[in-house]
């Protein structure tokens, strides 16, 4: 039994009056290859607004190309080009997470992104609803299929008698595709071309292109559909896989924005033409499209958070005891991360050791005898987070500041942001609000500021703890998007037999 959700092209017409559900229940086209996402935009959002915020919400799907976890750290083609962007307009970067196509262009319309960064294919109908940037890359669509059983003993000839070599051999074949996809619009094109029947299947949201290529070496289904660059990444993974039959000339791929985004559209065209002529963005590319050996590194890892593994090798340990003190195991992570990358040898200039970068007085009070280890590490420091939790309860009543407060005490000590605070009311800001005294940690580098009367703990760099707490939210925020997308689609998983 395949181990997806799908749904078959062709869908029993009954209940007439109920057509319309039927149709957007069995992914029919409506003439448009499956796109059933909003016509146009729903706002009127453009750059001068972004530039405003402070932030540009970047719509991107998760891959072991485009987006992903990897070893603890954020990555991929697209995340990397969205922070040289957002770096050039002195933007922060807030990545959404969507599951399929359909999904990406209706949040993009309805206002909860400002760009669908990630290599969508440019087409007709989707230059209907949406506005595509200039182009990044030029692939075509390739078949993925399998070698025959024992193909490391037969001559080449004798391969090529088993493979499918024109688009004419796929009638009467099933071909699994991604739902809302231009793999799928393209293969109902083939069946005209053709003047023969392939058996669609569409592959519901959560299976990703990389998930139906594995699918094809592991010989769950036969037949697939990708980009040729996606495909030449994974076949140096599964060397099982044939890719060498085109069924589609050269196509462009491109971000998406609004089609009332005019001064975004161009901001980034700009961006694009100059930074396409800098060797910087060929690092990028061949870093994760011609990189063979990396690529079947990350796959092969099961800190591949992407694909369903794991953040680090201590997960275990940390959702244990982040789960005693009442904290997301998740954010406890991202600290960890920010300490000591998952490194348990890591030492610090000051002389603090582990995981969680404990000074030796502080591991000791708290029973780690050996920092180094991972268990007492994490023990000891989630122990001092519980202090710190205890200690800041008195002081923050709001939860979410109160978890700022705590963080930043984890890195400097509750002293200097109790100083911050005091500075904060002497000047008229808001104690009890993390933002506010951030503002007022920095300042206290400054002779003005650490010398005030209500200072009782002097000089701080305060910069370097508000960073801290930045960095920490910002990763933290990464594997909650991860984690969510992973976790419904364990729900939608059909049950054993179904």
């Amino acid at each position: 039994m395949m181990q997806f959700t799908m749904q078959r092209r062709s869908c029993v017409l009954v209940l007439m009056l109920l057509l319309p559900l039927l149709i957007s229940g069995c992914g029919s086209d409506n003439g448009n290859g499956g796109d059933r996402s909003l016509s146009g935009p729903q706002v009127d959002v453009d750059f001068d607004e972004i530039l405003e915020r402070g932030t540009l919400r970047a719509i991107t799907s998760y891959s072991p190309v485009s987006y992903f976890i990897y070893r603890g750290q954020p990555m991929g083609y697209e995340y990397e080009l969205l922070n040289v962007f957002a770096e050039r307009h002195n933007l922060d970067v807030d990545i959404i997470v969507a599951r399929d196509f359909d999904e990406m262009l209706d949040m993009l319309n309805r206002g909860e992104g400002d760009v669908i960064a990630y290599g969508m294919t440019i087409t007709r109908d989707r230059r209907a609803k949406a506005s595509f940037t200039r182009p990044f890359n030029t692939t075509r669509q390739v078949l993925v299929q399998r070698k025959p059983d024992g193909w490391r003993q037969m001559r080449l000839h004798e391969i090529e008698r088993t493979m499918l070599r024109s688009p004419a051999d796929l009638a009467g074949k099933q071909v699994v595709v991604r739902r809302a996809s231009s793999y799928l619009e393209r293969i109902r094109n083939l069946e005209d071309e053709i003047g023969a029947d392939i058996e669609i299947i569409e592959a519901d949201a959560g299976n990703t292109t990389e998930e139906l290529i594995r699918m094809v070496a592991e010989r769950e289904i036969d037949y697939t559909i990708s980009d040729e660059n996606i495909a030449r990444l994974s076949r140096a993974y599964y060397p099982i896989l044939d890719i060498e039959t085109p069924v589609s000339l050269p196509q462009q791929t491109a971000w998406v924005v609004r089609s009332n985004a005019d001064s975004l559209l161009a901001t980034i065209n700009e961006w694009l033409d100059e930074y396409q002529r800098d060797s910087e963005y060929y690092v990028i590319y061949n870093k994760y499209f011609e990189n063979t050996r990396a690529y079947r590194t990350r796959l092969s890892s099961q800190l591949l958070f992407s694909e369903g593994g794991r953040i680090s090798d201590y997960d275990d340990i940390i959702q244990r005891y982040a789960e005693d003190i009442g904290w997301d195991w998740k954010l406890v992570a991202a600290l960890i991360y920010q300490e000591s990358q998952f490194n348990v040898n890591a030492r610090s200039w000051a002389g603090a050791v582990g995981l969680m970068q404990l000074m030796p007085r502080t591991a000791r009070a708290y029973g780690a005898v050996n920092p180094r280890d991972p268990e007492q590490s994490i023990r000891a420091g989630t122990a001092f987070i519980e202090w710190l939790q205890d200690y800041w309860e008195n002081h923050i009543e709001d939860e979410e500041e109160r978890m700022r407060f705590v963080i930043a005490s984890y890195n400097v000590g509750q002293g200097h942001v109790q100083d911050a605070r005091r500075l904060a009311e002497a000047f008229g800001a808001n104690p009890d609000v993390w933002d506010d005294v951030a503002e007022y940690l920095r300042k206290k580098a400054y002779e003005e500021y650490y010398n005030h009367d209500v200072v009782r703990y002097g000089y701080a760099r305060g910069e370097e703890p508000v960073r801290y707490v930045n960095s920490i939210l910002y990763i933290y925020q990464h594997y909650k998007s991860m984690a969510l997308v992973r976790d419904v689609e364990e729900e939608e998983q059909p049950l054993a037999g179904e």
